[in-house]
């Protein structure tokens, strides 16, 4: 007999986490140097936890742009 899908549990979150731990929270502090070690750790402030990838769409942007100039480039060397 098979478990119902909605029972079955998948090995991740379909989406993100939007609440994190206290040590994730330090870390991210820590890493934007907004948290030193030795400060006390209530009353943090909050983090953002989603970030958009821009990179991505900005290679992909530059890359578009790239073609058209290689190309013109590749005329200009043949012609």
């Amino acid at each position: 007999m098979s478990i119902h899908r909605s029972l079955k549990t998948s090995g991740s979150l379909a989406r993100a986490r939007n609440v994190w731990t206290r040590s994730e929270r330090l870390a991210a502090l820590k890493k934007k140097g907004e948290y030193k070690d030795g400060e006390t750790v209530y009353g943090l402030r909050k983090v953002r936890t989603i970030f958009k990838a821009r990179k991505a769409k900005v290679a992909a942007s530059s890359a578009k742009t790239a073609a058209p100039a290689d190309a013109a480039a590749e005329a200009a060397a043949e012609g």
